[in-house]
């Protein structure tokens, strides 16, 4: 068995918020990184940054995960680096605010291609290849918001709870395998999800206590390596989550619809800003 430290890794919306702080945090410890996102200029910045900070070896994949062609992309650039991808973190994600009703279709399968679909197609990839080997490492980032509904949100609260459901099943499936799926469930965190997602007037942007996305990373860095099925991140959230038992579907979703009603002008407390990583 390989040192946990010489594991590679591969990212998915690395570029930015979580994803870059999990690069950053796998690096630190020692793991060469794959980071995949859209933008390649931003790509190599991170890599560039990671090589001087952390002097491990990166790749970089600059592809649109909601296109059917990126897979082969990363395949084809995986295989060629000679790398065996021994932990994949699917990270890559958005939403969009509005009514269902109002919101365009495409904007709706846009939120499931990425948040799903890819999550689905880049798991089937590498997933096989880990249990075959008798090791490997899945971290999924979910969301809080995958254990209740999200009115104006309604579609990306659902596709955090089939991240969280799934993952679920797929480590109990796998026990005894090698192999280990932990889910991540961070609230409400200070990354360009929000000013990306036309939520930067929101109760949840503005008013709540939103965490640093730094920490939200080295909470999943610890329980991916730690075999975690599950964890919340930060004290309130699971908090959050505990106290939701007691509350009816009903009241939960009208909860969150108030999370994401804009705060008028004079009351809020943040504009758009996403914290550096500091290592």
């Amino acid at each position: 068995m390989s040192n946990v430290n010489s594991e590679r890794v591969l990212i998915t919306g690395a570029s930015s918020g979580i994803g870059m702080h999990l690069a950053h945090r796998f690096a630190m410890y020692g793991h060469p990184v794959c980071l995949v996102a859209p933008d390649a200029a931003e790509l190599e910045l991170l890599a560039g940054d990671i090589q001087q900070r952390h002097g491990v070896e990166t790749l970089s994949v600059a592809v649109d995960l909601e296109s059917k062609e990126a897979f082969e992309t990363i395949a084809s650039a995986v295989d060629g680096a000679g790398w065996q991808v021994d932990i994949l973190v699917n990270n890559a994600g958005h939403g969009f605010k509005g009514n269902y009703a109002e919101v365009p279709l495409a904007t709706h399968l846009s939120v499931l291609r990425l948040n799903v679909e890819a999550v689905l197609r880049l798991t089937s990839m590498f997933l096989p290849r880990m249990v075959q080997r008798g090791q490997g490492r899945v971290l999924n980032t979910a969301s809080i918001a995958g254990f209740e509904p999200g009115p104006t949100m309604a579609v990306y609260h659902a596709s955090k709870a089939f991240i969280l459901s799934w993952s679920e099943a797929i480590a109990t499936e796998l026990e005894g395998s090698g192999v280990s799926v932990t889910a991540l469930c961070p609230g409400p965190t200070d990354t360009d999800f929000f000013p990306k997602g036309d939520l930067e007037e929101s109760f949840a942007f503005q008013k709540a206590n939103l965490m640093d996305p730094e920490e939200v990373a080295e909470i999943g860095y610890g329980a991916c390596m730690g075999g975690e099925r599950v964890v919340v991140a930060g004290a309130v959230n699971k908090a959050m989550v505990f106290s939701r038992r007691f509350m009816s579907e009903h009241m939960q979703a009208r909860m969150n619809e108030k999370m994401y009603e804009d705060v008028d002008s004079p009351k809020r407390a943040r504009g758009d800003k996403e914290s550096p990583p500091r290592h």
